[in-house]
């Protein structure tokens, strides 16, 4: 119930605790903006998947409400209609709560349940929808919350995610076929070593990528497990059994994925732990991303003094000093990605420790850094794909004279010669400047035949015995 105040600014609005004054136009209502005054902390607020997420739960509960009878079906009509506009992001800005709030996330289930209330309620003119009675019905902040997180979460990873790194990997791949004949050195502990080619190398990083979707895949049946139904502390207490399932089969019909109740109300209420779990398949992704990078960037190095065994796109100059400097500047973004992530999991892991009996505690805070998370590297991998990967150039014969050059072709001299004169001709090399074929024919080890079959680098990339 809401009186206009003496400031033609404000309302005067009620709730338990009494009134409170809350801006003339805003959506929200009393308890919102307790939040707002007590937690001025960050100016972050909750994520736009995450108030879409609200919104669909409150819709579909409305809808399950009145298939049961515990809710007019009028006012379940209008809290439906009014959550569609809120989840197409209509009424994004009447969400101003702190992410730093009350860890179970009450404050922005009532935001969402306040807002709803008053659209409804404008719908329906003749019908005052009440945010604890009606957009609440058989809910509780305690199991709408975290279930919105893992909607939220379970849509980001299929619907942002898996496409983004589908497009990296398919980048990736197309390099890996068009290197496969550009042999080069290949390097272990920075130093030089026996062969591989560009293409196998590309192969590798599209693999751990694909590996990435995979365990995407595999933790998703748990994430989609929503705690709705527990209500306050798992037992379901004011919410008829037939709610959850009816509410998340609508659910699952309209976001189309595989969201199931939870099999354990009491673990889904306290624990996040299946969102803990997710996190630390973006943090593995984000480690495979980084070692993608910081190869790019190392390949490329140069142009004059460093590797230089790929171009990246010239995207930007590189120095407000030094004309004509190109940077790797993709991969910096993407490593910097990465340092993210790692710190948002660090973030989710310690608040998914602070299940304290019945209650995570700590939901607002997993919820904004996992969705984070999935959201920059979906859009770094995308970035990757198509303003790095795509235009990567090979300086084929710089590969082919490194793969000439490095001392440890000389492995594939064992078979013939053994391990210790093997040895010896490579100290010898390194020495005397000189390449293996001409020592090995010099000292007589082997014959021009047998010299070039065993130093053929390209056949080494292929592994076995060469020659």
């Amino acid at each position: 119930m809401s009186t206009t105040s003496n400031s033609q600014n404000f309302r005067l609005e009620h709730d338990s605790m009494g009134d409170i004054a809350v801006p003339l136009q805003a959506k929200w209502q009393a308890q919102t903006q307790r939040a707002v005054e007590n937690f001025p902390i960050s100016g972050l607020r909750i994520s736009k998947p995450l108030i879409r997420a609200l919104a669909l739960i409150k819709s579909a509960g409305a809808m399950a409400n009145s298939q049961i009878g515990t809710l007019d079906p009028k006012i379940a009509n209008a809290i439906s209609s009014a959550a569609e506009r809120v989840a197409n992001g209509d009424f994004d800005d009447e969400f101003p709560i702190d992410v730093f709030q009350t860890g179970s996330g009450t404050s922005s289930n009532m935001n969402m349940n306040e807002v709803l209330a008053t659209l409804a309620s404008e719908i329906l003119v003749d019908v005052t929808v009440k945010p604890n009675d009606h957009t609440n019905a058989s809910q509780s902040s305690n199991d709408v919350f975290p279930s919105a997180i893992h909607l939220a979460t379970a849509s980001e990873l299929k619907f942002n995610l898996i496409p983004a790194l589908l497009e990296l990997s398919a980048s990736l791949g197309s390099k890996a076929i068009e290197f496969e004949s550009v042999v080069k050195s290949g390097r272990t502990h920075l130093m030089d070593a026996t062969p591989v080619t560009l293409g196998q190398e590309f192969s590798g990083y599209r693999a751990a990528i694909d590996y990435g979707i995979e365990r995407i895949e595999s933790v998703l049946p748990r994430v989609c497990e929503m705690p709705l139904g527990g209500t306050a502390v798992g037992t379901g207490i004011n919410a008829p059994k037939e709610f959850a399932p009816k509410a998340i089969a609508l659910l699952r019909e309209w976001m189309d994925l595989p969201l199931t109740e939870a099999r354990n109300h009491f673990e889904a209420q306290g624990s996040r732990d299946a969102l803990v779990e997710a996190s630390g398949v973006l943090r593995t992704i984000a480690i495979s991303l980084y070692k993608i990078a910081n190869d790019l960037r190392w390949m490329a190095s140069g142009p004059r003094c460093g590797l230089g065994e790929i171009h990246l796109p010239d995207l930007q100059p590189g120095s407000s000093i030094m004309p004509g400097k190109v940077n790797p500047v993709v991969p910096e973004a993407v490593c910097q990605v990465v340092a993210q992530v790692i710190g948002n999991d660090a973030a989710v892991a310690f608040g998914g420790s602070a299940g304290i009996l019945e209650l995570n505690v700590m939901l607002p805070v997993i919820a904004r850094n996992i969705i984070e998370s999935i959201e920059l590297i979906s859009s770094v991998s995308i970035a990757l794909a198509h303003k790095c990967v795509d235009g990567i150039e090979a300086d084929v014969e710089r590969c082919r004279n490194y793969a000439l050059s490095s001392p440890s072709i000389g492995t594939s001299l064992n078979p013939y010669i053994g391990y210790e004169a093997a040895a010896k001709i490579i100290k010898r090399s390194l020495a005397e400047n000189k390449d293996l074929r001409t020592l090995v024919l010099e000292e007589g080890l082997l014959t021009p035949e047998e010299a070039d079959k065993a130093l053929d680098v390209f056949a080494m990339t292929k592994g076995g015995l060469i020659g």
